[in-house]
């Protein structure tokens, strides 16, 4: 199965652990394919650096150049018209339709609220966990 992470699930799976580190675990185990373009790459890198000040005992490179490595790159055009309030999500938008994936896994009220735009579900982490992840075990 495929999906777009939005950067607060893969970093609260980096730092914290819970169920964004589950869906981490599922994707280290081969079960999902994450997909992402490279302004989503940025941004993950970017917000990791950030957090590796406060929290210097955690060790964020290793995952993300699995990441970088292992996720399926896709280039994202602009969408033609702004979709969430925040129009910076709007990159994770264009990456599922890019790619063809309809599931992205946000905490992002923003992102949340426009669940259903062309198709593509918006799950916060315990929805994904619960909906996708207790099958698979």
């Amino acid at each position: 199965m495929r999906i777009v992470l939005d950067t607060n699930v893969l970093i609260s799976g980096i730092y914290f652990s819970g169920l964004p580190g589950k869906i981490l675990q599922a994707w280290c185990s081969g079960n999902l394919q994450l997909v992402a373009s490279i302004e989503i790459l940025e941004e993950y890198l970017n917000v990791a650096e950030r957090l590796a000040n406060r929290y210097d005992d955690v060790e964020y490179k290793g995952i993300l150049g699995s990441i970088v490595e292992n996720s399926q790159l896709v280039q994202t055009p602009d969408l033609p018209e702004p979709v969430c309030d925040d129009a910076d999500d709007d990159k994770f938008l264009a990456c599922a339709l890019a790619s063809n994936t309809n599931i992205i896994i946000s905490g992002d009220s923003d992102l949340l609220k426009v669940s259903g735009y062309c198709g593509i579900q918006v799950l916060t982490p315990k929805m994904f966990v619960s909906e996708y992840l207790a099958e698979t075990g």
